[in-house]
């Protein structure tokens, strides 16, 4: 199978993760390319072309939307894919109108866009809240395929170094959130929950970056630990003692997978991600944006000192998630491919 990724972002996150992790899956067994703007392949640590192996081919646009379109759809063009698999909103645009003999498929990184989306032979959505925007038509052409895991149990090592150089004892109690610091996520509110706990021993640790680095920076004060973006997300988690996410809005919460991955108890608010995962999770979720219930639940977390546990992630195994994307394939481009009768 001949299969084209689209993502024009550039910069390292979610969704960003989602794709290079399918598409370095999927070249193991199938011909793929990665058409990705320039500025993604730039030489900085959250940059996105790195990440990807050897066997993926890159196709590198540039300029403004309109003429990274173009180039996308002639990069298309010549190298006519049986899927052309679009994320997020520059590379789902590209694909808008676009007629090609195989599939164009969009993943729903977020929610469904009609701007976006309307336009596509099939979706995937990766949490079962989304299917319920999705106009009935759609509808049968959309799949829910859980997000998966390759989250690393914990590295001691790594703990005891990132914990000495933030200044942490091992006595100290490491309370941590990670993800793209922007308003949705909602790391404003655990800043003042834990300003509100003012406990001796306990640590704040807040590890990502985006718009909101500067001004939670001066929201949190210096006994607050925000390295920004970090190359090996898997340290810090082996360094906190427990997880919190405390966002207004998570399509899916991949990065509490990757902290069960840690054995890392979670204290979450009841995003839409954090519904779907509530089982796993364990723990009652809470209202988002309410300071003293967060406040509330971290105390009682930290009564006694938190201690890692064992979840079961066998239904987000990579290798299960691609293997479902890749039957998705196949049943659609069945039904984009069968004639359509006459009217």
């Amino acid at each position: 199978m001949k299969i084209a990724h689209i993502l024009l972002t550039s910069r390292f996150a979610g969704s960003e993760r989602y794709m290079i992790e399918l598409a370095n899956a999927q070249a193991q067994r199938h011909e793929v390319m990665v058409i990705l703007h320039r500025h993604a392949a730039q030489q900085r640590p959250d940059a996105l072309s790195h990440r990807l192996v050897s066997q993926v081919r890159q196709i590198h646009v540039w300029g403004g939307w309109w003429w990274a379109w173009a180039q996308v759809r002639r990069a298309l063009a010549a190298y006519s894919p049986d899927v052309a698999h679009a994320h997020l909103s520059g590379g789902c645009r590209s694909l808008r109108g676009l007629r090609l003999s195989g599939l164009r498929v969009a993943t729903l990184h977020i929610r469904y866009k009609p701007q976006q989306h309307a336009d596509m032979d099939a979706l995937i959505a990766i949490a079962p809240w989304q299917m319920t925007d999705i106009p009935a038509p759609l509808q049968s052409r959309t799949r829910q395929i859980d997000n998966w895991t390759q989250g690393r149990s914990q590295d001691l090592q790594a703990r005891q170094r990132l914990r000495s150089q933030w200044g942490v004892t091992e006595q100290d109690i490491v309370i941590g959130a990670m993800g793209r610091l922007e308003p949705s996520k909602g790391m404003d509110v655990l800043v003042r929950a834990f300003a509100a706990m003012a406990r001796p021993g306990v640590r704040l640790a807040l590890v990502g970056s985006g718009e909101s680095w500067s001004s939670l920076r001066q929201l949190a004060g210096p006994q607050v630990i925000m390295p920004g973006f970090v190359e090996h997300p898997h340290e810090c988690l082996s360094a906190f003692d427990v997880f919190v996410s405390p966002a207004r809005s998570e399509p899916f919460g991949l990065v509490m997978l990757e902290a069960m991955a840690n054995g890392l108890p979670i204290v979450a608010t009841a995003s839409e991600g954090a519904r779907h995962l509530a089982a796993l999770i364990g723990r009652p979720l809470l209202p988002c944006d309410d300071v003293a219930a967060l406040q509330n639940a971290l105390e009682q977390c930290i009564a006694t000192r938190p201690i890692r546990q064992v979840y079961n992630l066998s239904a987000y195994r990579l290798e299960t998630q691609v293997e479902a994307i890749e039957a998705w394939y196949r049943q659609a481009l069945a039904l984009v491919q069968t004639p359509r009768p006459s009217s």
